[in-house]
């Protein structure tokens, strides 16, 4: 812009970042003695932001406004205020005298006016999701941004590759807070099946003030300690199994799964137990199946189980698109408990006034070793007063063996003849062994 002799270089419009450096262009081509220089912000009024008078007075009236190193005619402020945003006005007085040195030099006043935008990078990004299977929600927001931000999705497999997910089913809305605005987007992604994802990532990306700012949903599957591939009958394929009691809790790695039991994996009889599964970090969210020998799963992260009367070993699954495992879960009666409640149910129900305690295993097997030691002494102790005196006790009288042989028999004519009904071959038999053929 040309005014008079002197070319005033200014920008109708310059940017700036909140808390960095605004910089707003006043200079003079070719550069003349100052006389004045003054910078106003117009609003309802002619706000003064810095005077310079090169004879007495440098002073700024906003304390983060200074002159630019530059040219000793722009403005700068540091740190930049969304307040600082608006229309300015440089206006410059410097001495002229046309060229004509013998003439007395005479001040002119030169304006000129321009605005300062002032962006704001995104203050917050969060992301949400929902997981139905392989079904994904995913919903990315960006707060406090002026102007609203962009929003892209990006997916990343295994081994680095990022690629943009294309623009499906997707929203978008932009909603004014005060003087800056939040930004939302939501998508609707399927995992393929096999797929094999990384992560995917909302970018939310500012350009006006250069800022990209990445927030990432990491996919993890869930994951056990020492894992065995084994088939189970449930399952067409094999899976990765172990049990609780393989688990060290040491490992810190995302997608552990996790068994808690309240009140606890050993309980007294007929004690109810809930088991609890979780496994944080899993991404997409796992699904939980619970069952025991042959039953019918349930579905949950949760198993109640009621009034436990005997050890049994539980199992559960917990599965996402990306894998499965399997853990064994025991949970055992306590022994004091369990044989104290068997003593009690063989004698029927407790009688208040019977406050007998029951004896443990060592106390029993005590009292029997002193029983047959006795016994045996008592034994030993008869046999040896018997020998001494001489006499038999218990011995009962021995008398010869009296038998019969059917062939010595004498024929008595009293004695009825052999009945018909013996056979002639068992008679025969009974010859020939009297009289043997040559």
């Amino acid at each position: 812009t040309l005014i008079g002799t002197v070319d005033l270089k200014y920008d109708d419009v310059s940017y700036a970042t909140v808390h960095q450096s605004a910089f707003l262009r006043c200079g003079m081509m070719p550069v003349q003695p100052i006389k004045e220089l003054w910078w106003f912000k117009i609003g309802a009024s002619e706000e003064r932001v810095y005077y310079y008078d090169p004879t007495s007075v440098d002073a700024a009236l906003m304390k983060r406004a200074r002159r630019s190193s530059r040219d000793n005619t722009s403005l700068e402020i540091h740190p930049t205020q969304l307040s600082d945003e608006g229309e300015y006005k440089c206006r410059i007085v410097v001495w002229d005298n046309t060229g004509n040195s013998t003439e007395p030099s005479v001040p002119i006043s030169k304006e000129a006016r321009m605005m300062l935008k002032v962006n704001v990078p995104p203050e917050k990004v969060e992301i949400t999701h929902l997981t139905s299977g392989r079904n994904l929600s995913l919903r990315c927001k960006s707060e406090g941004a002026k102007p609203p931000a962009d929003i892209l999705w990006t997916k990343t497999s295994p081994d680095g590759v990022e690629t943009e997910i294309p623009d499906l089913s997707k929203t978008r809305e932009i909603e004014p807070a005060g003087e800056l605005y939040d930004t939302a987007e939501q998508i609707f992604y399927q995992l393929e099946e096999n797929e094999m994802i990384a992560k995917i990532s909302c970018v939310v990306r500012h350009h006006n003030t250069n800022t990209t700012i990445y927030k990432n949903i990491t996919f993890v599957s869930p994951a056990i300690q020492n894992a065995l591939k084994v088939t189970i009958q449930r399952f067409a394929e094999p899976v990765l199994y172990s049990s609780i009691e393989n688990q060290d809790g040491q490992d810190n790695k995302a997608g552990l799964v996790k068994i808690s039991a309240d009140p606890g994996f050993k309980v007294p009889y007929k004690t109810s137990v809930t088991l609890k599964a979780a496994a944080p970090g899993v991404f997409p969210e796992p699904r939980y199946l619970w069952w025991v020998g042959d039953q019918t799963g349930i579905a949950g992260r949760e198993l109640r189980i009621d009034n436990l009367e005997e050890d049994k070993s539980y199992y559960v699954l917990a599965e996402n698109p990306l894998g499965r495992v399997v853990l064994e879960v025991p949970v055992h009666i306590t022994t004091s408990d369990y044989s104290q409640w068997n003593d009690s149910s063989r004698d029927g129900d407790v009688n208040e006034g019977d406050t007998t305690e029951g004896l443990d295993t060592g106390a029993i097997i005590g009292i029997v070793i002193g029983a047959l030691i006795a016994v045996f002494f008592i034994g030993f102790a008869v046999w040896y007063w018997t020998i001494r005196d001489g006499t038999q006790v218990f011995s009962p009288k021995k008398e010869k063996p009296h038998t019969i042989d059917e062939e010595t028999i004498p024929f008595r004519s009293t004695d009825k003849p052999l009945l018909r009904t013996i056979s002639t071959q068992t008679l025969e038999g009974r010859r020939s062994r009297r009289e043997p053929s040559i």
